[in-house]
């Protein structure tokens, strides 16, 4: 330990800051490399590889959506979502840790002011020798400040840097699943709508159907059982419509939920105009890095734990402090500003730890194996991207082969639906064909509505697994 006064202080001093700022060059802190995984460019499981960095993920959501109704609503829940203003929250926090750990390398500056009076005791030690009072004033000002010799302060002030940066990061996956969740949800209602509407059409018809299939039985084309039959399909669409209204309120709740809206009725246009501005380009793997907003999470949270086993491992080794005081002492309250009763003082200080009960080994090899769990996370969050990209490229192909065969379906169906009741008038055929035509039809109908939906929703899929939205 060295102590040095006032008197005449200067020379060991500057030889004592001298050796604090060479010190400062003995880092043991690691700079922070990104880690390159075997499995990054064979992330897209795809026979068409792209060749360059383009990705629909860049493109803004303003001009992705063509629905004038479905923008006004992400830009409501961008601005009113309560998980995304939690995820705000959660950045002020992270910015203010952020900001400590740029002050680290800062001194602490305190200052105090004391007065004092003592009555002693006539049998303490004192108190024999001195009887009477004793007044005493001070003030003082004091610093220390700690040499980042082997790069503890720069480590923890990069951790909360990445620390803050992650949390930038999760309010952007918070905006892109937001984005994609109100998206999905929009279109789910106007497919509930479409099917709503065939529903409806479809319960007219097998109204008209019981009518008819009752004037067959008296002209006595067809018996009891055909007119049970239409009045059980009849009573099947009507309970099909219950159950789509039911949706529909449901996913309407849902909607004015993501908003952040009370529950109410969803204005909306059709979904037969919809249309995506998009030709699905992926880009190279590799731009899932600065696109996806969880991978980039991830990386920070590697980078914070890389930098936090920094810290962990500079404990093992001594610490330099620089602590200096100084202020005004004085016996007599008119004294005490006075130039005499100035005084100062000036320490510095070397620590090294030698037995702590295991404490920064411990620390240390948990630091380490957090690291290694952020590691893997991170490789994990990466693989991850590539699967859902992967799997929503391939399920955007294969329901456009799809929706071509559904579609000739529903055509034949209604063919067959027509025939069959135009051969039931003139007694060539029996009720049943008809019943499994019209059964058939109003079920591939709705079937052509469930496929341009899900065209729909593997576009805002693939939007969000590329993490677009949140620009």
């Amino acid at each position: 330990m060295i102590s040095i006064i006032k008197h005449n202080p200067f020379g060991k001093i500057s030889i004592l800051l001298f050796a604090m700022i060479t010190l400062q060059s003995c880092f043991v802190a690691k700079d922070y490399k990104r880690p390159e995984f075997e499995e990054t460019p064979d992330l897209f499981r795809t026979d068409n590889l792209p060749a360059d960095s383009t990705s629909m993920a860049d493109v803004s959501w303003k001009d992705l959506f063509t629905d004038p109704y479905l923008n006004q609503y992400i830009e409501e829940g961008l601005q009113n979502n309560i998980d995304i203003r939690i995820a705000i929250q959660q950045m002020v926090a992270a910015a203010s840790y952020a900001k400590q750990g740029k002050a680290g390398y800062l001194p602490s500056v305190d200052l105090s002011a004391t007065g004092t009076r003592q009555e002693f005791s006539e049998n303490s030690q004192f108190g024999s020798i001195f009887s009477g009072t004793l007044d005493s004033y001070d003030f003082t000002a004091s610093l220390s400040w700690e040499a980042d010799i082997w790069g503890k302060i720069r480590s923890a002030k990069r951790a909360s840097d990445a620390n803050y940066l992650q949390s930038v990061a999760a309010h952007k996956a918070v905006k892109t699943l937001l984005v994609a969740q109100i998206a999905t949800t929009y279109y789910q209602l106007l497919a509930l709508d479409a099917q709503l509407k065939i529903t409806d059409e479809s319960i007219l018809t097998r109204e008209k159907s019981v009518e008819t299939i009752k004037a067959l039985k008296e002209a006595g084309q067809v018996n009891q059982v055909a007119v049970d039959q239409s009045i059980a399909q009849f009573n099947s669409a009507s309970a099909l419509k219950i159950d789509i209204e039911s949706a529909i309120f449901t996913t309407e709740n849902t909607l004015s939920l993501l908003l952040g809206r009370s529950p109410e009725t969803i204005e909306r246009s059709d979904l037969d105009i919809q249309k995506l501005e998009t030709d699905m380009q992926v880009g190279v793997p590799s731009i899932l890095l600065r696109n996806r907003p969880d991978v980039m999470a991830a990386e920070y949270a590697l980078i914070n734990a890389f930098e936090l086993t920094n810290v962990a491992k500079s404990q093992f080794y001594p610490s330099l402090t620089l602590t200096a005081s100084g202020g005004f002492q004085s016996l007599e309250l008119k004294d005490w500003l006075s130039a005499n009763s100035i005084f100062s003082t000036l320490v510095g200080g070397l620590a090294q730890p030698l037995f702590n009960k295991r404490s920064i080994r411990t620390q240390h090899e948990v630091a380490i194996a957090q690291q290694e769990q952020a590691l893997l996370n991170f490789e994990k969050t990466l693989l991850t991207a590539g699967n859902e990209v992967s799997t929503t490229l391939y399920n955007y192909d294969a329901e456009n082969r799809k929706i071509v065969f559904r579609e000739n379906e529903v055509q034949a169906l209604r063919k067959a639906e027509a025939n069959s009741e135009e051969l039931l008038n003139y007694g060539l055929s029996t009720y049943l064909d008809l019943l499994t035509a019209r059964t058939a039809a109003l079920s591939a109908e709705l079937n052509v509505v469930e496929s341009k939906l899900q065209k729909l929703l593997n576009v805002v899929d693939l939007y969000e697994a590329l993490g677009g939205g949140w620009k």
